[in-house]
């Protein structure tokens, strides 16, 4: 099967990759990055509002609002902060870690626009200004509820700020203590000579924080700011003074905080489904194929051995969905080594010697099995250009196992059956559910088609039927608040409780996965009422995760998603079209995946989960695993149209799908029974994800012998 220094090579390289990974990946708590939505932290995403700044200058602008949010992040504390431009004007800011929610988002939000501004004594022209009559040069501003008239250009700003420090003033009050810079201290100096007697406003971003009597000129280049701050706001303001003002306003269009509470939760779920799913698929390969099964599990531990040092190795991050992707790749892997063990097994029953049947059954497998991940690595590849956040993560994590997986199967395993057949094994045996069936699929498949419309009508239409509600708040827009509280109270009393507090206009549920758990949903900001709500009527409240979206990103995230579907079924469109050189074949399997996704998406919708970003991954993901079937198919159908050239189409087809349906039904069977583990232990975060997948998969079993083939006879004009 192979030669002898083939062999030792084979082994040298599966042997050195074993142990670069495990370099890579021990000690996992080091060499291992986890995602947010692991281990806790925000992701913020701010736009920056250049409609006053010049085109040339709004790149500068943004540039530089990265430096000093950096300054400001830095002074937080954060360890490995992640700050990148996105675009033309967006930040993507991610903190990890337990991170203050409320003091982040002041420090990196705010402004910090400083200016000096002397206030207008004459009452003739406050009067004129409070008709609605401002003379000009003038501002009308409130402060401690009171109107004032500001002159409108500042006397100086932030520019001339050297230093800025919290103490407290003579009331013993927090205040700011500002230095200015010698160029800033002459200033002010001039300022305070020249207007002895009258009020100097002290503005931050917009609004007036304190307005004291010029009663000396202050010629030792100090000023302060003083106001209803607690030290924690005082020192904060001080902090992001120091750090420089934006040279912007920044908007945050979109933010997600995770409690470590709910990270910790989500690892342990997440790891028990991996246990699970890969512990069944492990069980059933060995009772299965027995010393084959033995051997694709080798291929299988391989696997988890090299994504986890893949991901080390790129650095990339191992978010929630990113372990389901392995659990996934559990099930995916399978098929690889099922397309190479039923090859095998068709070879010894034509009678081949041990060594030839291996051989040819790899020989014969490996085209099908890199056609059939190419179309996966595709929908994997849309994933992760229009993903964010975890669903780049499942796409990175997905990508490296189906890379692995291939090399596993037709590198690694045919390492192991060379070596084994070097110590003369001289027979293996497998199971067989099912013998050479002859099954007339074609003949119902026009009834299929209509059974496959009506499900599809009646999805499509229940999902436009809700409107807005069928989407979550990650492209509607809005917020998503879970607590764990205690003592916890039913859902109704929590409902009562915020009518009477007069918070309306919100949705409320349990969080199951967590004793005590609740979420909420608003369409506006509620976060701090809430917490003020919470706080004071229960002993104990946690805040496990905050999701706030702006409609614009809504908007965005949904057009990114449509786009994602709609290019991954052109790829898939145009590969298999130029792989297998009949349009009329690569029309029937995208028609085939699509009918996949509206199934999936309307079950989905029908039994109340919302379309959601990871709804979207799952109908992604669907969309490049479920033409994997069909793909084989059509390898099979190749084969057989120059071995029977005087048998019809339709017969083609048929023997065709009888002969892989065995591999059809183990490989559906193993991923399926991974995502069914998936949706068990895999918590409430990734239900709607794993019951979108379970659809989806059945359906592709379903849609590879009835549908693809049915299109292919209707396109043909061969049914009969």
């Amino acid at each position: 099967m192979l030669r002898a220094n083939d062999l030792k090579f084979r082994l040298f390289i599966i042997l050195v990759l074993i142990v670069l990974s495990c370099l890579y990946i021990y000690p996992p708590q080091d060499k291992l990055k986890l995602g947010l939505d692991l281990k806790g932290g925000m992701y913020i995403l701010l736009r920056a509002d250049t409609s006053n700044l010049p085109p040339q200058s709004v790149g500068d602008a943004v540039e530089t609002a990265r430096e000093i949010i950096r300054n400001r992040i830095d002074a937080l504390g954060v360890k490995e902060p992640y700050i990148e431009v996105q675009g033309k004007d967006n930040l993507l800011i991610q903190l990890p870690g337990e991170v203050d929610r409320d003091r982040a988002l002041r420090i990196i939000g705010q402004t910090a626009l400083l200016e000096f501004k002397l206030v207008e004594e004459d009452e003739e022209k406050l009067k004129q200004a409070l008709e609605g009559n401002i003379p000009e040069g003038y501002e009308l501003v409130e402060f401690e509820d009171k109107p004032i008239l500001l002159h409108k250009e500042a006397s100086l700003t932030g520019a001339s700020l050297k230093n800025a420090q919290s103490g407290f003033d003579n009331r013993m009050f927090p205040n700011v203590i500002l230095e200015l810079n010698s160029e800033g201290a002459n200033k002010f100096s001039q300022i305070t000579k020249e207007n002895v007697g009258k009020r100097l406003a002290i503005l931050l971003d917009g609004k007036v924080k304190s307005a004291p009597y010029i009663r000396e000129p202050i010629t030792g280049g100090n000023a302060e700011i003083s106001g209803k701050f607690t030290v924690a706001e005082a020192r904060d303001l001080a902090l992001v003074l120091k750090a420089g003002a934006l040279p912007c306003p920044l908007k945050i269009e979109e933010e997600r905080t995770i409690g470590p509470l709910l990270g910790s939760d989500s690892i342990r779920r997440g790891i028990n489904s991996i246990i699970l799913g890969a512990l069944l698929v492990v069980l059933f390969m060995i009772f299965y194929y027995r010393l084959c099964g033995v051997v694709a599990n080798l291929c299988l531990l391989l696997d988890l051995l090299f994504i986890l040092g893949g991901l080390s190795l790129i650095n990339a991050s191992l978010t929630l969905p990113g372990i389901a992707g392995i659990a996934l790749t559990f099930g995916m892997a399978v098929d690889s080594n099922v397309l190479i063990f039923e090859r095998i097994r068709e070879e010894l029953n034509l009678g081949k010697p041990l060594s030839l049947a291996i051989r040819n059954g790899f020989d014969k497998a490996k085209v099908t099995i890199f056609d059939a991940n190419i179309t996966t690595l595709i929908a994997a590849f849309f994933l992760f250009l229009y993903g964010t956040g975890p669903i780049r993560g499942f796409a990175t994590t997905l990508s490296l196992g189906i890379v692995v997986s291939i090399f596993t199967a037709v590198f690694v395993s045919r390492a192991i059956f060379a070596f084994l057949l070097s110590r003369n094994l001289k027979k293996i045996s497998m199971m067989k559910f099912m013998s050479s069936s002859q099954i007339n699929f074609i003949r119902i498949g026009k009834f299929c088609l209509l059974v496959s419309f009506v499900l599809i009508i009646v999805g499509m239409g229940r999902f436009i039927s809700l409107k807005e509600r069928a989407y979550s708040v990650d492209f509607t827009g809005g917020q998503v608040l879970e607590y764990k509280i205690a003592p916890f109270k039913s859902i109704e009393t929590l409902r009562n409780l915020f009518t009477q507090k007069g918070l309306s206009g919100i949705s409320l549920q349990e969080f199951r996965d967590i004793e005590g758990g609740i979420i909420i949903k608003s369409k506006e900001d509620i976060t701090h009422q809430v917490e003020s709500i919470l706080k004071e009527n229960f002993s104990n409240v946690e805040r496990l995760n905050v999701t706030t979206v702006g409609p614009s990103v809504g908007k965005l995230l949904k057009k990114k998603a449509i786009f994602a579907i709609i290019f991954s079924l052109a790829g898939i469109l145009i590969y298999v079209a130029l792989r297998f050189k009949h349009f009329d074949f690569a029309l029937a399997g995208v028609i085939a995946l699509f009918h996949d996704v509206l199934v999936s998406l309307g079950f989905a919708v029908f039994f109340g989960y919302q379309v959601s970003l990871l709804i979207i991954t799952a109908l992604l993901t669907i969309a490049g695993y479920s033409i994997n079937d069909t793909i084989v198919i059509y390898d099979r159908i190749r084969e057989l149209v120059p071995r029977m050239q005087k048998v019809s189409f339709k017969d083609i087809i048929n023997s065709a799908i009888n002969q892989t349906l065995s591999r059809t039904v183990i490989t559906s069977f193993t991923t399926i029974i991974v995502t069914l583990a998936i949706f068990i232990l895999g918590g409430e975060v990734l239900r709607g994800f794993s019951f979108t997948l379970l659809v989806g998969f059945i359906s592709g079993i379903y849609s590879t012998i009835y549908i693809a083939s049915a299109i292919i006879l209707l396109f043909r004009k061969s049914f009969q």
